[in-house]
């Protein structure tokens, strides 16, 4: 089971209109690696906590944590809005909530085993410059 809360992460799946620039309309603004933990709030079948990566990149989201067996399908709206479904043999799952520049955070639950909260943080580069 705790496979199954490995990928309730990231995604989105609302789009918006065809008039909002192709980076904006896909999630574009979200672009990067993302860490985020969930804390499992009720249930006994889940762990406590969970901390993993996912990528996004124009909109799409890809689970970076090893996951085996995991599915992810969702994408991050222009809005920041998120909602995500995954599924891990049986078991399946939905998330929702929002992301905003550097960080964000929502709730999760998976079938009627467990439950909680998401938060996620923004993973920031550097680029070394020569002087």
């Amino acid at each position: 089971m705790s496979k199954v809360a490995v990928v309730l992460a990231l995604g989105a799946g609302l789009s918006s209109p065809a008039m909002i620039p192709a980076a904006a309309r896909d999630g574009g603004n979200f672009n990067g690696t993302w860490s985020v933990e969930l804390v499992t709030e009720s249930g006994m079948v889940c762990d406590s906590r969970y901390t993993y990566a996912v990528s996004v990149q124009e909109g799409q989201v890809r689970l970076t944590s090893a996951a085996a067996g995991a599915t992810l399908n969702g994408r991050v709206g222009p809005d920041g809005t998120v909602g995500l479904n995954v599924s891990n043999g049986t078991a399946s799952g939905a998330v929702s909530g929002r992301l905003q520049a550097q960080s964000g955070g929502g709730t999760w639950k998976v079938s009627s085993l467990c439950s909680g909260r998401w938060t996620a943080r923004r993973h920031t580069t550097r680029t070394a410059q020569a002087e």
